[in-house]
């Protein structure tokens, strides 16, 4: 198959997927290796994003999905008569940051970082496709275990987790012996 021909046959099936297709199911498609559909993606995602489109495609961890521009968003929105989605509470961004630097982890695990209960929060994000259940721990209770989602990936645009910036240093930690003032006996007489 030429290349324009497979370029073809890979866009019309992000087109019609709608979601992320990994490169190993496009060159099981198209009968070509995967490292070829991993270039063939990468060369359409770059020509995408070097034009003046209101499509693009974009990488979500190992795979690839056409999705429109975020600058034609508004007019989307009105179009399909979608509201807004409302944005997410401090309580939500807290947890979502957790998990996200930390994961997988246990709900038991957020709440102590936070020190409060997060079911409903966690059950807020996971209706939202921020976070999923990975699986469950092999410990007593079967705890589940919760890490981002795709949909995580593409709402904060990036390709993936290593992509967060780093977090901040804790400096609470130092030793504070060197804040310490000793008084003199004139000081502590006044």
């Amino acid at each position: 198959m030429k290349t324009e021909k497979i370029n073809s046959a890979i866009e019309a099936i992000l087109f019609a997927n709608g979601a992320s297709v990994e490169p190993s199911r496009i060159a099981e498609a198209l009968e070509i290796t995967a490292d070829e559909a991993e270039t063939y993606l990468e060369e359409l995602r770059q020509e995408y994003e070097n034009a003046d489109r209101g499509i693009t495609i974009v990488k979500l961890g190992n795979s690839y999905q056409m999705v429109s521009v975020k600058e034609y968003a508004p007019a989307v929105r009105t179009v399909m008569d979608m509201r807004r989605n409302t944005p997410l509470s401090q309580a939500a961004l807290e947890v979502l940051a957790v998990i996200a630097y930390n994961q997988p982890v246990t709900k038991t695990f957020v709440e102590q970082i936070r020190g409060v209960d997060c079911s409903g929060v966690i059950g807020s994000l996971t209706a939202k496709d921020l976070i999923e259940e990975k699986g469950r721990l092999e410990l007593p209770g079967r705890p589940l275990i919760y890490g981002t989602t795709e949909n995580f990936l593409r709402c904060f645009n990036i390709s993936s987790i290593e992509e967060l910036p780093p977090l901040p240093e804790d400096n609470s930690k130092e030793d504070k012996s060197d804040d310490t003032v000793e008084m003199t006996d004139e000081e502590t007489d006044e």
